[in-house]
């Protein structure tokens, strides 16, 4: 399992990474590996506003529907529209290609408080 080192991630397996002043969203490598093949995302609404653990969209797969939570408060300011037509990038490129979306942090340092890459390797090892 990928788990990179400069990378906040979400008890519910979602992971943030600064850009800018954006927290960029994913699903994590375990996340998409749990889900078996991605068939369709389900992307939020640029400008639409978030709570921490707020649901941001959903991703089907050929096993199951799950849901995309918000691992920062803020504004969605940006989808990967790419994935609307290749939805299968969240498999094959979690931590690169298949981004989600792009926030604006309320609070910028609240991705601080997100589990660092030991903490998630702790909880996924669980």
């Amino acid at each position: 399992m990928d788990v990179p080192e400069d990378l906040r991630y979400s008890t519910d397996h979602e992971w943030a990474r600064r850009v800018d002043d954006r927290i960029r969203v994913g699903i994590t490598d375990f996340a998409q590996d749990a889900l078996g093949d991605v068939v369709f995302v389900d992307l939020p609404t640029e400008g639409k506003v978030v709570e921490t653990g707020g649901m941001l969209g959903e991703v089907e797969s050929t096993k199951s529907v799950s849901e995309i939570y918000a691992p920062v408060a803020g504004e969605v300011v940006s989808v990967n529209s790419a994935l609307a037509g290749s939805p299968e990038r969240l498999n094959a490129d979690p931590y690169g290609d298949g981004w989600i979306c792009e926030i604006a942090p309320s609070d910028p340092d609240s991705v601080n408080g997100l589990l660092d890459s030991s903490g998630y390797r702790q909880l996924t090892d669980g």
